[in-house]
């Protein structure tokens, strides 16, 4: 599949749908929890099915409606979750992997070609130091196999991604003794401060000093629960950028700014380059404002690097965007992918070791590679409403891993954006 875009003018209501790393972490908790859990307002998309997968053949029971219901194993897998396949999703990759690693029995996993490029062995390694075995090969990605139980201890993980550590906080507090856990190189640390905030809602006894060093009780067990999932703030960027490049006044709905979402600080970025956000109950209006370039440090919000970079092209300017060097081991390298796609539609961009540098362009429609990379095919999608000339952006199913209603939304406000065939090009 493909999606074709062109020049448009917006206008209009956009819900945006609820957050994937919310919706992962809330099927992860309710998987090994006692009782069964209500998960109101989940994301069905991809990634959040890999979760289910996993939740599945973990050998919680799953109800799915609009709503999500899943019953608890009440502790660790058994002898009957012996194979886990992830698909596209680094997150549930990254969680279950711990959680299986609390079990005493062997369990496999493997993903998609692309999460075969993931990086997995500095949780492996800081796994292996309380007590696992793993079974590896390709430099310690997918494939691989991994026995427990995590039994304790002390061990350190480098957090180029803060999946790593995530996975660990989620983990360990199911362990038979007490854990030690000092974090190295840590990134994104605002998914950190949310899975901090799932573990004391969920009564989780730990110590902390700031996310650099924790200290989990062990021998605890997760109880059920019920939780909203808010929108997710990674979806609305794409949205914001689309009003933001084509000048154009659209109301955001179903976000919630008192959440953890790292990607949340992207309004503060597009505020900071002119743009006018008016916030009431409704919503978030997005109003017309004359795009500045201006230095961004995008540590926080690596996810947000693609859209950033499509605004960067219509600043007055110069943008930069900052010390993201872990945007080259996500999907796909965003760095250099975005480099290489919007300069076929024109853009004057620099690669940087950890960012890019971005000078007003003047955008014209071209055929894009999208990498299977959900966030860059949304990205070079939005790029084509600011460009002359059609935009065709290939691998468009990737949408599906977050925002399969990505097409369909932005049409309600009135982007001139189709999903084709690859043969219709």
């Amino acid at each position: 599949m493909v999606i074709k875009s062109e020049r448009s003018s917006l206008s209009g209501d956009i819900l945006i749908p609820a957050s994937k790393s919310h919706t992962i972490r809330a099927v992860a908790f309710a998987s090994v929890a006692e009782g069964t859990s209500l998960l109101k307002n989940p994301l069905l998309s991809d990634d959040s099915e890999a979760a289910l997968n996993a939740s599945r053949e973990m050998g919680a029971g799953i109800q799915k409606e609009k709503d999500w219901i899943i019953k608890g194993i009440g502790g660790t897998p058994g002898a009957l979750c012996k194979k886990i396949y992830v698909g596209n999703s680094g997150t549930s990759l990254r969680i279950f992997t711990a959680l299986c690693a609390l079990s005493e029995h062997p369990v496999s996993f493997d993903g998609d070609h692309s999460i075969r490029q993931r990086q997995m062995l500095p949780l492996l390694t800081a796994l292996e130091k309380l007590g696992t075995q793993t079974i590896r090969s390709n430099s310690g990605k997918c494939p691989f196999t991994i026995q427990g139980p995590i039994l304790g201890g002390s061990t350190t993980v480098n957090g180029i991604s803060s999946q790593f550590l995530t996975a660990l906080l989620i983990a360990c507090p199911l362990a038979p003794e007490t854990t030690e856990i000092r974090v190295e190189n840590l990134h994104e640390k605002p998914y950190v401060e949310m899975t901090v905030d799932w573990l004391k809602r969920m009564g989780v006894r730990f110590e902390q000093e700031g996310l650099d060093w924790f200290k989990i009780e062990g021998n605890q067990q997760y109880m059920a629960f019920e939780r909203l999932i808010p929108g997710d703030f990674s979806s609305a960027a794409f949205s914001l950028c689309a009003a933001a490049i084509t000048n154009s006044e659209i109301q955001i709905k179903g976000m919630d700014f008192s959440d953890h979402q790292g990607d949340k600080q992207v309004f503060r970025f597009f505020e900071k380059m002119g743009l006018k956000l008016i916030h009431s109950s409704e919503g978030i209006r997005v109003r017309p404002g004359k795009l500045q370039g201006i230095d961004i440090d995008m540590n926080d919000t690596p996810d947000a690097l693609p859209a950033m970079a499509v605004a960067g092209c219509i600043a007055e300017g110069t943008t930069r965007l900052l010390n993201v060097p872990q945007a080259r081991f996500k999907e796909c390298d965003r760095i250099a992918a975005s480099t290489k796609e919007l300069s076929k539609m024109g853009a004057r961009i620099e690669e940087m070791e950890d960012g890019l540098i971005i000078h007003q362009s003047k955008l014209k429609g071209a055929r894009v590679h999208g990498y299977d990379d959900h966030r860059m095919v949304m990205a070079l999608s939005v790029a084509g409403l600011a460009a002359d000339g059609e935009t065709i952006v290939d691998s468009a199913e990737a949408i599906g891993v977050t925002y399969p209603a990505f097409v369909a939304d932005m049409q309600k406000i009135g982007a001139k954006m189709r999903l084709a065939e690859s043969g219709e090009i």
